[in-house]
């Protein structure tokens, strides 16, 4: 089964242990994703995300370039076997010469350092996805609050998006650039539903209802999503996919049962068209009944057990995602 998965955080981890010096690469790795295994999984896109922490990197645009660096770097020795997307009609082109698609994605968006010359300037580089936040305030918007130290898990329902933000919001429907509201506040997300024209996505978020978790979208979120034609990516984190976990921090159990359970209430709320998949493969720990992208056909075969149609499947697999990237990107 095809499939595009919204996000994962391979790339960083590559650059972080210096895969280049160690062996470790894009095209086989001892994480979660490498090209081997989404061949194995017949992957159609994924989405690489820059991650970037705020808390670690003393000077984030510096480190965001470099991960961008060694992403061009990827693509030029796998150029066999995989291409870059930076426009919709890249993605036909390459599923028709048999190849899979890479997209650049940003994860915090205060890389930019609230500046859309900077933002113009990741595009240049291929960034074609973005989150404003990750888990931390910055110059664009508001996260929701999570501390798991100390036991805290709040909505975020007051501060949303500074002036920049709106101003970033603006910039990139221009540009063509997907807006990404995975780890964006509860505020902020209404308010960029108000300031956008065109749909946006979750790229790794689930549902709140079924696992209470606030970086899952409530039901009203996931409801104005669907309606605006946007999709959200089941994200395989323990903590994100089960009411009984959603309190954990990193190790838990993540089953796709509950991957599946998650699609039915989302289907339920939103209906099937806002479904995807956003692993956030090498950016979770945890006891993985899918631990790789050559794993998917679990999921496929669970919905299938489950009742779900062959289209439906397909949808949420690639269809949905694909439907919003071709739209969006020029």
């Amino acid at each position: 089964m095809k499939y595009i998965d919204m996000h994962c955080d391979t790339l960083t981890r590559l650059y972080d242990l210096g895969a280049e010096n160690t062996g470790e690469s894009l095209r086989k790795n001892s994480g979660h994703l490498d090209l081997e295994r989404m061949r194995a999984g017949e992957a159609l896109i994924q989405c690489f995300a820059i991650f970037t922490n705020l808390k670690t990197q003393p000077d984030p645009y510096r480190y965001s370039m470099a991960v961008c660096d060694l992403f061009w770097r990827e693509m030029e020795k796998n150029r066999d076997v995989i291409s870059p997307v930076l426009s919709a009609e890249d993605l036909l082109k390459n599923e028709n010469q048999g190849k899979m698609s890479a997209l650049l994605t940003i994860e915090e968006g205060a890389v930019c350092r609230g500046e859309t010359e900077i933002l113009r300037e990741f595009y240049e580089r291929g960034a074609r996805m973005m989150t404003l936040t990750w888990n931390y305030p910055n110059d664009l918007a508001w996260p929701n609050r999570i501390d798991f130290e100390r036991g805290i898990m709040e909505p975020e329902t007051e501060k949303g998006l500074t002036k920049k933000g709106i101003a970033f919001l603006e910039e990139m429907e221009r540009l063509g650039m997907i807006i990404d509201v995975s780890h964006l506040g509860d505020a902020g997300f209404f308010e960029v539903a108000e300031h956008t024209k065109r749909p946006f996505i979750a790229s790794h978020s689930n549902a709140r209802g079924a696992a209470g978790n606030v970086r899952n979208l409530t039901d009203e979120m996931i409801r104005l999503l669907a309606d605006r034609g946007g999709v959200m990516g089941i994200n395989f984190c323990p903590a994100f996919l089960s009411a009984s976990q959603s309190m954990q921090k990193g190790d838990g159990q993540s089953f796709v049962r509950d991957m599946v359970s998650q699609m039915k209430y989302i289907r339920n709320v939103g209906g099937i068209e806002c479904i995807g998949l956003g692993s956030d493969f090498d950016g979770i720990t945890g006891e993985l009944e899918v631990d790789s992208p050559a794993a998917f056909w679990k999921i496929a075969d669970e919905m299938h057990r489950q009742g779900f149609a062959a289209s439906e499947i397909e949808a949420v697999f690639y269809r949905n995602a694909r439907r919003v990237f071709t739209e969006i990107l020029h």
